[in-house]
């Protein structure tokens, strides 16, 4: 392989039995346009995956990030995704969207069909296919913890 393959960073918010996901701008040059995906972004150089993934849910919903912890690394041929989770302590109204169309709190069985609906988008929307299969894997992962 020639081209060097991105590392980013990013997180599984949990609150209750749901969790956090970001609807991607509807841009066809970005990765999963239009479609749910967990929040985070690319590691700055002289970042590691940790401090990437606080600057990134701070930048993208001005949320800071609790105490957290690593799940995984997910590489495919595109980027290689290192993984957290972490509880989100505030309520969606209390969070500022900086960053792509919509966001909501998806339930299992929202991730599990693969799509859900967008009250800013009007309509339903898929999820990015890395990303349904990451929040799989944690569902049957058994980490989170029910708050």
């Amino acid at each position: 392989m020639n081209h060097q393959q991105v590392h980013v960073a990013i997180a599984i918010l949990y609150q209750g039995d749901k969790f956090l996901m970001q609807l991607r701008d509807n841009i066809p040059t970005i990765p999963y346009p239009g479609s749910w995906a967990l929040f985070g972004g690319h590691i700055e150089p002289d970042e590691t995956p940790e401090i990437a993934v606080k600057r990134e849910i701070l930048e993208e919903i001005g949320y800071t990030l609790p105490h957290f912890s690593e799940f995984g690394c997910y590489p495919d041929e595109k980027a290689i995704r290192h993984v957290f989770h972490a509880p989100l302590l505030v309520e969606l109204n209390q969070l500022v969207l900086n960053e792509g169309w919509d966001m909501g709190l998806l339930t299992h069985e929202d991730i599990r069909q693969g799509h859900c609906y967008s009250q800013n988008a009007d309509e339903v929307r898929p999820l990015g296919g890395v990303h349904q299969r990451i929040m799989l894997d944690f569902m049957k992962s058994e980490v989170q913890i029910i708050g």
